[in-house]
């Protein structure tokens, strides 16, 4: 039986993550799941978003996409981007609802 080590998150996710859900949004915590998976999937005005959360604290050599997150920005087909902060996931959110009407 393999044991899977405790996920690890970036220094802003939970700061991310509280934001969000004040600002009206849903989040799903989604970091343990492992495989490349985003962080989180967040749900704005019916719409769904993946984040993958990197710390824009950190230098860009040590927030680069692992090669299974690189995998799945690969192969999804749907929205999911990389945040480095807040402010950056809601601009995102909201960039994306003003096309979408």
């Amino acid at each position: 039986m393999t044991t899977r080590r405790a996920a690890r998150v970036d220094a802003n996710h939970a700061e991310i993550v509280k934001g969000l859900r004040q600002s009206g949004c849903t989040v799903l915590d989604l970091s343990r799941v492992g495989m490349g998976c985003p962080d989180i999937l967040v749900g704005r005005a019916g719409h769904n978003f993946l984040f993958e959360i990197k710390d824009g604290n950190k230098p860009p050599s040590s927030r680069k996409l692992t090669i299974p997150e690189q995998a799945f920005f690969a192969m999804w087909r749907g929205n999911v981007q990389e945040v480095k902060s807040l402010n950056e996931a809601i601009e995102s959110i909201n960039e994306t609802l003003k096309h979408k009407g």
